[in-house]
């Protein structure tokens, strides 16, 4: 037991591979829209004026479990949607269900897509490779980003 243990704990423990980030960054930007709120990167710098703020990810003091929790629960009261499609339905998140929501007149707003669980580590492996803990965007971090010079690192000074 303690050794499956150990040995879990260390798959964590080492970086994601490339093609992993990778598609948490197209979760990131494209099926979550993470963006729409948090902006493209993660900066708290929102693509669409009708979406809410999102919190800039660039900042967080959240460690991986608390924003995989956040990604699956979303923030109940708050403008952070579940991703988890079952997040309400069996007291998974918080210990709460709908009706413990509704009682509480907590709302969520609705995921553009809900995500499977393996797809909420791919996020969480992205936003700590690339966003979490980086600093403020620039020129060098919008291409490292990107992976290689993008139109949009265009917008900061070389």
């Amino acid at each position: 037991m303690l050794v499956a243990g150990l040995a879990a704990s260390a798959v964590h423990a080492q970086a994601p591979d490339a093609a992993d980030v990778a598609e948490g960054m197209r979760l990131f930007l494209q099926k979550g829209n993470c963006q729409a709120c948090h902006g493209w990167a993660g900066d708290g710098r929102k693509m669409d004026s009708q979406m809410p703020d999102g919190a800039n990810l660039r900042e967080t003091k959240l460690d991986r479990g608390d924003v995989i929790a956040a990604v699956k629960c979303g923030r109940p009261g708050r403008s952070m949607p579940a991703f988890d499609k079952f997040a309400y339905s069996d007291a998974r998140c918080y210990g709460m269900k709908q009706a413990d929501l509704k009682s509480r007149e907590l709302s969520l707003p609705d995921p553009p897509a809900t995500l499977q669980p393996r797809e909420i580590e791919l996020l969480a492996d992205f936003l700590f490779a690339k966003i979490v803990g980086k600093g403020p965007m620039n020129r060098a971090r919008c291409v490292e980003y990107w992976g290689s010079e993008a139109e949009v690192c265009g917008e900061f000074p070389k």
